[in-house]
């Protein structure tokens, strides 16, 4: 039997709200891991007319979760890509290389959520940074382990962004 952890309502009001930027998406920091007792992280991005969201990865720990709230993503999950419409949902299980942007010629409003929560916010952080030029790469990848972001090739999602060029 799993024990829950037990913590205090959490409320998270719009403006008061943490958000984080990069050139073609803004990132709403709603609830992690510590204020939900490590059961739930989540947040919203709004991605910018066909912005790139997230290369090929997989965690190892956590399910993901989206659900897009306006607009078209596309995703990939394992070797396949779809677009996922206003009002789909969608739950990618641990281990599952996955990878989403805006579709192509679309914006996208997206809520996620990882279950158990991790502690995601500093990688968002991080992540916006490293888009403004202000952090590098390395630094993503040297996180890895820490924020259970596992980067993979996936020739599918490659091909995918070619052909928005």
């Amino acid at each position: 039997m799993n024990e829950i952890t037990t913590f205090a309502p959490l409320l998270t009001r719009a403006a008061d709200a943490e958000t984080t930027a990069d050139p073609s998406s803004v990132m709403t920091l709603l609830a992690d891991s510590d204020s939900t007792g490590g059961q739930l992280t989540s947040y919203r991005s709004s991605f910018a007319k066909g912005a790139v969201g997230a290369p090929a990865h997989f965690h190892t720990k956590a399910s993901e979760m989206f659900f897009v709230l306006g607009g078209s993503l596309q995703v990939l999950v394992g070797e396949e890509l779809t677009v996922l419409e206003q009002g789909d949902f969608l739950l990618v299980p641990p281990h599952t290389p996955h990878a989403f942007a805006a579709a192509p010629g679309a914006e996208a409003d997206v809520l996620f959520a990882f279950t158990p929560g991790m502690a995601r916010f500093d990688y968002l952080r991080l992540l916006g940074r490293v888009m403004r030029g202000e952090a590098s790469f390395e630094e993503i990848k040297a996180s890895s382990e820490k924020y259970d972001n596992h980067y993979v090739d996936s020739p599918v999602w490659q091909a995918a962004l070619a052909e928005r060029a």
